[in-house]
């Protein structure tokens, strides 16, 4: 059921904390596939890069005002559709999608962000983090690191993850430098 209100599912189902862990599983899987092929499309077509997605890449150094940062339309395609797809297939009630899109809200500005600061979870339990997109937002990186706001297994699994390092700056803090790697290796 869309339009549904928590009561019936609180006479219906049980409480459980295996079922919103499944839920908030099939709904970052689903809106990690959804997202990485929009967004990977967005900046294979010339035009829809030129005049949509251009927009939120005007930031080369991305920081956490900038995560939603985008065209209208970019906005309307990954985002609302994308987590409508993802609350459909996820089963998930009204209120478990509140917590989960506040969830995947703040998970996008910290990937926006700009800093690696110790013990942050977003950066031990994800490896899709602040660091890794951006390398996507360097001016050649723009051709990997596609995935968001969860996993890379697309960019994995479609060769357009681009590995990177960190490295400590003289004035403290860190520098994200991909790794090229050669197509001979």
């Amino acid at each position: 059921m869309i339009t549904g209100s928590d009561a019936d599912a609180a006479t219906t189902q049980q409480f459980s904390i295996l079922l919103l862990a499944r839920q908030f599983i099939i709904a970052m899987l689903v809106i990690d596939t959804w997202q990485y092929f929009i967004h990977r499309y967005m900046h294979l077509n010339k035009f829809l890069y030129k005049h949509i997605h251009s927009q939120h890449h005007r930031l080369i150094v991305p920081y956490s005002y900038g995560a939603l940062y985008n065209h209208p339309l970019e906005g309307l395609l990954l985002d609302t559709i994308g987590g409508a797809l993802s609350f459909l297939f996820s089963g998930m009630s009204p209120r478990t999608a509140i917590f989960f899109f506040s969830f995947a809200t703040i998970k996008t500005v910290d990937d926006h962000c700009g800093l690696w600061l110790p013990g942050n979870p977003f950066h031990i339990f994800f490896s899709n983090n602040s660091a890794y997109h951006d390398v996507h937002h360097q001016l050649y990186g723009t051709k990997y690191n596609f995935s968001q706001p969860f996993f890379v297994m697309w960019d994995r699994i479609l060769g357009t993850y681009l590995p990177y390092s960190l490295e400590k700056r003289a004035n403290g803090g860190f520098e994200t430098r991909p790794i090229k790697v050669s197509k001979d290796e």
